[in-house]
């Protein structure tokens, strides 16, 4: 299935207020957030994809990050419940998007918690990161929504950030780029994956559209590593966004 299109939302103005885990907290310029998120947006644009933007929820200085609340694999939506509680309300502001698209809905219910920034979908497989934000009743519940796809859930152990996604994702051609330390390589290379080590650890969270890896300015090591592998690499500067523990995945929900 070809991806063309990509849910995206405007941060709200209280995102110097979001959660912070792995990070000490320190001041966020919130005009310049605004800026490199528009920047984001506009760099999806140029790849191709179709935005279709939530509405904004100012309530909710998170809310920018949408794969967190919203899952689509093959597909399927699923609303997830994320783990902090502060951001329980992000999905019920997220479901009528989806319900406008028309996709069938499944969602993650209590005990379960789950951030979608904890999900790599690639292959057959759903990888589903056991971190702070998600827990095992969730990727069981998930287990059972992938079953009917053809998709194998299988749970992998995060440490020292903040999701899965922060610490490895796929590539355009199957492999995967991780950062070593918050994961480990040779569980993904035992089940037939070849892994990339990312050069730094703002590396190993990229996105890809067609033949292009987006990923942060930040890493400019692993950027070049990239594109000696053959890959076209699209660096956008979101600095500001990293202080409240952001990745070019967490923005947007393509499909």
């Amino acid at each position: 299935m070809t991806t063309t299109r990509a849910i995206v939302r405007r941060p709200s103005p209280r995102v110097a207020d979001g959660e912070v885990t792995h990070l000490d907290r320190v001041p966020l310029d919130v005009p310049r957030a605004l800026a490199q998120h528009a920047a984001y947006c506009d760099l999806l644009r140029t790849l191709g994809l179709r935005l279709i933007e939530a509405p904004e929820a100012p309530e909710h200085p998170d809310g920018l990050f949408v794969e967190d609340a919203l899952l689509i694999i093959g597909g399927q939506a699923v609303l997830t419940r994320p783990g902090a509680a502060s951001r329980a309300g992000e999905v019920a502001s997220i479901e009528p998007v989806v319900e406008a698209l028309g996709l069938p809905i499944e969602r993650i219910r209590e005990p379960g918690t789950l951030d979608g920034g904890d999900v790599l979908a690639v292959g057959h497989h759903v990888f589903v990161g056991r971190s702070t934000r998600t827990n095992d009743a969730a990727i069981a519940q998930l287990a059972e929504i992938m079953a009917p796809l053809g998709r194998s859930v299988v749970a992998a152990e995060v440490t020292g950030c903040l999701h899965l996604k922060s610490a490895i994702t796929a590539l355009p051609d199957g492999s995967l780029i991780a950062v070593p330390g918050w994961i480990d390589p040779s569980f993904f290379t035992d089940l037939g994956y070849e892994v990339h080590l990312a050069e730094e650890r703002s590396g190993g969270d990229v996105l890809w559209h067609g033949t292009t890896v987006v990923l942060p300015a930040s890493a400019p090591s692993t950027a070049a590593k990239l594109e000696e592998l053959g890959f076209d690499v699209a660096p956008i500067d979101v600095g500001e966004l990293e202080k409240i523990e952001a990745g070019v995945t967490c923005m947007s929900v393509l499909f």
